[in-house]
């Protein structure tokens, strides 16, 4: 849509392809077979703590450790924690977290870095961080970081709540709230670690990671980023609603769905759910959307391939409409893409597949051009929209993300170099 971003994205490519290929190339064999590890159960470690990992949310206590478990299949200690922080209302709460970390941290009490792992898209109860859900964060432990990884609301310890998905306001506080709790927990328990921050997520994670950097800069707060890492967020909400509503771009119904129920809860907006959603989708929302018992692939299989006019009102779909028009507005205060000022020396990777069948391309492109009319460098993003499609099976989203992945992990291989 935005011309110079995708001529200034094929630019950074080819200058970064270079410098990364000899790094990706070097840690591919291993993803593939860590791949394989995810698969393969745990066991814990002696180290237990009595204290539940089911925390009432409404008891605020000081963070602490709830469990601490050893998984032998990725030589991986996870310590869970519960921390207090805020709910998408804005009231206090104990949200619960993830701290990560690989054997050679174990053994010498030393991490090269910290880095705020903020998770993609999911529903099923036992697919977040503190239910072992730790697809991605073996990886970074081969390089000596700690990786602290939030579960969101609605999930952990308020798992009996309905999540606020893409939320990016409540998902971000939850992110710096666990990052600043775990490095008290982990100073408490003897743990130091280098000069290196990073900020991370893809998806929904990409959306967080960037609602951080928004966050980090209105509150102005002592955490300094070395990199942050942001892939296929949904940054402009209202602009994807738009392509939703649009014949080019269906999305994902569970998404799509689970969008406006979040911000119809969590924003008060008091929309009853048959003015938004029709059938076959409205009477299963309970079972197949709030009740995690499913993942998001289950999800859309029982909904079936749907475009967004089979699952939603004609009002809704009405961009004039009065209800329309609140549901917009609710979106727009959670727009990434405008509101706020990033700090100057933000370095930030901004990536997207433009054959992207979930979030629209759209997003990235705003961002960045966001970004740049509010001052920050253009030497300081690394915009990267490529042409990556689905793989057999796998959907382009999904397909981009393990690109996404190997760029990053290559970035901070880059930047840990001579670190001791």
């Amino acid at each position: 849509m935005q011309k110079n971003a995708y001529l200034c994205s094929r630019k950074n490519y080819h200058l970064t392809k270079q410098r990364t290929m000899f790094n990706i190339k070097k840690i591919g064999a291993y993803l593939l077979f860590s791949a394989i590890l995810t698969l393969v159960g745990c066991t814990k470690d002696s180290e237990t703590f009595s204290s539940s990992s089911s925390v009432d949310p409404a008891v605020i206590t000081e963070a602490h450790i709830t469990d601490s478990i050893y998984y032998s299949d990725k030589s991986l200690t996870a310590y869970n924690f519960v921390y207090p922080s805020k709910d998408p209302y804005g009231k206090d709460v104990m949200l619960s977290g993830t701290i990560t970390f690989g054997d050679a941290v174990k053994d010498s009490s030393y991490a090269k870095g910290l880095l705020l792992y903020n998770h993609y898209t999911v529903y099923r109860a036992d697919q977040c961080p503190s239910k072992g859900y730790l697809s991605d964060q073996k990886y970074f432990s081969l390089l000596s970081l700690i990786t602290i990884s939030p579960d969101y609301y609605g999930f952990g310890a308020t798992e009996s709540k309905n999540q606020g998905y893409c939320i990016s306001q409540a998902n971000a506080q939850a992110a710096v709230d666990a990052l600043l709790a775990a490095k008290q927990i982990l100073s408490a328990k003897g743990f130091s670690w280098g000069d290196r921050l990073f900020n991370l997520g893809y998806s929904q994670g990409g959306q967080t990671t960037m609602g951080v950097v928004r966050l980090v800069a209105e509150k102005n707060l002592d955490i300094n980023f070395t990199y942050t890492f942001a892939g296929a967020g949904v940054y402009d909400l209202p602009e994807t609603y738009r392509q939703f509503l649009s014949a080019t771009f269906a999305g994902k119904p569970s998404t799509v769905v689970s969008v406006m129920l979040a911000y119809n809860q969590y924003k008060n907006l008091g929309i009853a759910r048959e003015d938004m959603i029709t059938e076959p989708v409205l009477s299963h929302i309970d079972e197949w959307i709030l009740s995690k018992r499913y993942t998001l692939e289950e999800i859309d299989e029982k909904i079936g391939p749907l475009t967004i006019d089979q699952y939603s009102t004609e009002t809704m779909r009405d961009t004039t409409s009065s209800l329309s028009h609140t549901m917009m507005a609710a979106l727009d205060l959670d727009n990434l893409c405008k509101g706020w000022t990033p700090r100057g020396d933000e370095k930030i990777l901004l990536f997207h597949s433009s054959k992207d069948d979930y979030v629209p391309v759209v997003n990235t492109e705003n961002m960045y051009n966001y970004l740049i009319g509010k001052g920050l460098p253009s030497d300081n993003i690394d915009l990267d929209i490529e042409e990556i499609g689905p793989a057999g099976d796998t959907p382009a989203h999904k397909n981009a993300g393990t690109t996404f992945g190997l760029k990053a992990l290559a970035k901070m291989i880059e930047l840990l170099k001579g670190d001791k």
